[in-house]
């Protein structure tokens, strides 16, 4: 294929008499070109560069001349936290295609709610196979991005489609050439550039935490987890916390919504379970429980989770008590007794990065 592309180019370009130049766009190198005969010589324009590079996208000023032209400008903090973010040459750029769908859906109602639309113009299977491959250094340098810090990489503009999965660095370079990581800085060290790297917006932060969470679930999916449901059932809740510590440290976790990370994972775990069912934030007592786990059968065993995010390791053992005392203190299980179970179990769970807590409460039959 590259061999027929080279060919209709070469007659197309480089040896018509009737065209004087042509510009050819797209996101990365297919392929290097030539330095024989053919198609060759060609001047490549990247977003690295400074020339052209207001030309990448919507500049900030086009996008509030565009707002105020729809009277939508009320929502620019919004558009900005979404779609801007991407620094082509020294020029601040938005991402075009979601600036045109944001204000499409605004012109029709200024309160509409912000949506990841890049995530539905491709497949974002480079984001999937970044995931499918990441070894643990991998799995920390995605994690670092995704609260928020850098990655240092060493750019690499030839990289093209086949040098992908060579080696982890064609691979960073490649999602900064395509636009889910943008440069916060950039600076030269023997003989090479090197980017300081980010996510560059909250569009693109979603587009990650989407794809690790369906892989989590695809992982989850291939785990026997009866070790982890006979613990519960055992009130063993040191097994428990084996058993839950394990799952954290072979995934990707992100920080900046923890809570919502963590309820995710615990409620995929124990959702594999053919006896049991979960329910998630259900509305008990005097507030609402995180996990309620119950059996088919009223006279089967029930089970309520209240779930906590800790601000330091040394907080996880007692934030654990906290979050039995609260099961307690609201009464989240008068809801279970009202339906007729009588073997109703808590458990108060705290989490910290890769670590968790579990405390087993007294059996309330």
């Amino acid at each position: 294929m590259v061999n027929f592309i080279r060919s209709l180019f070469e007659s197309a370009l480089k040896t018509n008499q009737y065209l004087q130049f042509a510009v050819i766009t797209g996101c990365l190198r297919i392929s290097k070109e030539s330095i024989f005969t053919g198609l060759n010589h060609l001047n490549i324009i990247s977003i690295l560069d400074k020339k052209y590079s207001e030309h990448f996208g919507f500049t900030e000023e086009e996008v509030y001349r565009m707002m105020s032209y729809y009277e939508v400008e009320s929502r620019f903090s919004t558009m900005k936290e979404w779609y801007d973010g991407y620094l082509f040459g020294d020029m601040e750029v938005y991402n075009p295609w979601s600036v045109i769908k944001f204000l499409y859906d605004l012109y029709s109602d200024v309160g509409a709610f912000p949506h990841p639309y890049w995530i539905n113009t491709s497949s974002n299977d480079i984001i999937k196979e970044l995931i499918v491959r990441a070894d643990r250094e991998t799995k920390g340098q995605i994690e670092r991005l995704l609260e928020g810090g850098t990655l240092d990489i060493q750019v690499h503009e030839e990289v093209t489609y086949e040098d992908m999965y060579s080696n982890g660095e064609n691979l960073w370079n490649f999602l900064y050439f395509t636009g889910y990581l943008t440069k916060e800085s950039e600076y030269f060290k023997e003989s090479s550039i090197f980017l300081r790297a980010r996510i560059p917006n909250i569009e693109v932060k979603t587009i990650y935490q989407n794809t690790i969470l369906n892989w989590m679930k695809a992982v989850i999916k291939k785990e026997d987890f009866h070790d982890l449901y006979r613990a519960m059932e055992d009130g063993n809740a040191q097994r428990m916390s084996d058993i839950l510590n394990g799952q954290l440290f072979k995934t990707i976790s992100f920080y900046d919504s923890a809570e919502n990370f963590y309820h995710g994972f615990l409620t995929g775990i124990l959702s594999q379970s053919e006896n049991y069912l979960v329910k998630s934030n259900r509305e008990m007592g005097n507030g609402r429980s995180d996990i309620l786990v119950k059996s088919p059968s009223l006279r089967g065993r029930s089970f309520v989770l209240e779930l906590k995010v800790s601000g330091s390791i040394a907080d996880l053992e007692n934030d654990a008590e906290k979050a039995l005392q609260q099961i307690y203190d609201k009464r989240y299980m008068e809801e279970l007794r009202a339906e007729g179970y009588r073997k109703i179990d808590c458990y108060g769970i705290s989490f910290f990065r890769k670590d968790c807590e579990v405390r087993f409460g007294k059996r309330q039959d």
